[in-house]
């Protein structure tokens, strides 16, 4: 009779033993937008390409997810997917040695390096197409990614293809030392000889890219893109501001900022890069066949009809 008159909450908690069987909510059911707050279904977001539909933030993408998005299907063949890397310094630090982190970093994503190359084709045009993968060690460049870099090079020059990288990183890979800071040389050398055979080299700067792939080959491809918002530069901003004691511009190292300034070309949206690529595979392959001298109406070069 006594509990009759007690005033109890309309819901009661159910404990964490409760056995709540199929009815459990998936813990990556919504995923909540870091730029806006909105909470968007997980299978949405995923349809639109892990692009929030209400401010256009633009998520970081794996880096086999990005292939999927972009290469046509079934196209995308793997070059050099068995090149590890190794300890030429022996290198230990307060979390182990680098062989141990390696293979912890293995585990946890499923990826043998920071970078992916392969052969691909984007609405039937091939190309060769490199990806970086920022969830492995930050995607910090190290000397297999300079030599599956520079051998993707080589092939697409073997193939007469162009060369699409998407390049996302921390910076150069601290455990190699100087070894890593030579990939910087190697990559740039690999594209001047793409340059040589008139191949183009598109290159699409995504969330993050810094250090040593911002300022090697990443900025001196023949066209410079770049996702919205992304963060591009080759130190970080507080980094910058605690070195020149200056308060740094609004915006300061977006992609936006960039574009502006004339650090890259043009910015694309995720759902455009697909088509866009392909008008640039067009646009270049025809200039690379186009004649290098101009002829006038009776086929002459223009040159002679001009003396």
């Amino acid at each position: 009779m006594r509990n009759f008159f007690q005033r109890s909450g309309k819901f009661q908690p159910r404990s964490n033993d409760d056995d709540r069987g199929d009815q459990a909510i998936p813990e990556d059911l919504w995923v909540k937008c870091p730029s806006c707050g909105e909470l968007i279904y997980s299978k949405e977001l995923d349809r639109a390409a892990r692009v929030c539909p209400k401010c256009n933030h633009h998520f970081r993408l794996r880096a086999r997810h990005r292939i999927r998005l972009l290469a046509d299907p079934g196209s995308f063949e793997e070059w050099d997917a068995g090149l590890r890397p190794e300890d030429p310094l022996q290198f230990v630090d307060g979390q182990g040695t680098y062989p141990d982190k390696i293979e912890r970093t293995q585990a946890k994503t499923g990826e043998v390096e920071a970078l992916i190359t392969g052969g691909a084709r984007i609405e039937e045009r091939p190309l060769a197409l490199v990806v970086a993968d920022f969830d492995f060690l930050g995607a910090s460049m190290g000397s297999v990614w300079g030599e599956k870099l520079a051998r993707a090079v080589e092939r697409a020059i073997e193939q007469g293809w162009p060369v699409l990288t998407i390049n996302a990183s921390g910076g150069a890979r601290m455990h190699e030392g100087l070894l890593s800071l030579m990939q910087m040389a190697k990559t740039v050398s690999a594209f001047h000889k793409l340059g040589e055979a008139r191949l183009p080299h598109f290159s699409l700067l995504v969330d993050p890219c810094y250090g040593g792939v911002t300022a090697s080959y990443a900025t001196v491809a023949d066209l410079v893109m770049a996702e919205p918002g992304a963060l591009i530069g080759f130190a970080g901003q507080r980094v910058i501001e605690q070195i020149t004691r200056q308060k740094l511009p609004e915006g300061f190292q977006t992609a936006e900022f960039l574009l502006e300034h004339g650090m890259i070309d043009f910015i694309v949206e995720r759902p455009d890069l697909h088509p866009q690529i392909a008008t640039l595979i067009d646009h270049y392959t025809g200039a690379r066949l186009a004649p290098t001298d101009a002829t006038d109406p009776d086929g002459q070069p223009a040159s002679a009809s001009a003396r």
